[in-house]
């Protein structure tokens, strides 16, 4: 097992109903099968991490397939890598990690997010990974385990990627193409942006290839509108009247969302 404590940093062991370290700390294996690894110091509120409301919106668009074209892209670029042990960081309720077993069967995976709920729901659906609830700054792995970990819009610490990953290890990121759900912001901005296509540089790392996705989603149902909305950070900017007109009109009027992602 390749957990260590989050408390004094010495390794794990598994029982059949939790994890120790030498010092005695425990941590309960859930009935679920994912175990938290959040202690309270590195919490930052009462229950850290995308709200139910979010993580079920989420749940429902990418269970849908709306973003299987970014799954599959993924899952594609790590199979040349012969990835046996992967990290994917801010998992959430565990769809990626879920795609990414599927193209890579013989590959261990483990699937981190500080968000509780969403953890429970990922061990529900992969029985067959890992999982923890745990912070993406203070990651609770021995050094050098990982071949690769994949980071979807999750936040990190670069010294922390480092550590984790084996000396040849891959991180593969993704973050949002210029024109990613352009025609949401020109819904809730006066003068929308394009997102930076600046390459991200990540100390510890050299840039190997960098590949664009785009495609355009076109809805027939409000309701997949509003899920999509819900999941983004920029459903803050949206007034509960403003998402149904927003979701109403993708509908009714033939129009499309452009998706763009690197």
């Amino acid at each position: 097992m390749m957990y260590q404590c989050p408390l004094c940093q010495r390794p794990l062991t598994a029982t059949d109903k939790l994890f120790s370290c030498s010092q005695n700390h425990s941590f309960d294996i859930a009935k679920e099968g994912y175990v938290n690894l959040l202690p309270v110091q590195q919490k930052n509120s009462k229950a850290p991490g995308d709200n139910k409301e979010m993580m079920q919106a989420r749940r429902d668009f990418l269970h849908a397939g709306w973003y299987q074209p970014l799954a599959d892209a993924v899952s594609k670029m790590l199979q040349p890598l012969q990835v046996k042990q992967l990290l994917d960081l801010g998992c959430g309720e565990g769809y990626y990690s879920g795609q990414i077993q599927q193209a890579l069967p013989q590959c261990q995976i483990y699937g981190l997010d500080i968000s509780k709920n969403a953890i429970k729901q990922a061990a529900k659906s992969n029985k067959q990974l890992q999982f923890c609830v745990a912070s993406a700054f203070k990651l609770p792995f021995i050094d050098q385990c990982f071949d690769s970990i994949v980071r979807i819009y999750a936040p990190s610490a670069a010294d922390e990627l480092v550590r984790v990953l084996k000396q040849d290890g891959y991180l593969l990121t993704v973050t949002p193409g210029p024109e990613h759900l352009f025609e949401m912001k020109q819904a809730v901005y006066a003068e929308p942006r394009l997102h930076d296509d600046a390459i991200e540089q990540i100390a510890g790392f050299s840039h190997q290839q960098r590949q664009r996705l785009s495609f355009r989603l076109d809805f027939s149902q409000p309701a997949d509108v509003l899920a999509l909305i819900q999941m983004v950070p920029l459903a803050w900017k949206f007034t509960a009247e403003q998402k149904q007109q927003f979701a109403e009109k993708f509908c009714n009027n033939g129009n499309s969302i452009s998706i763009d992602f690197y």
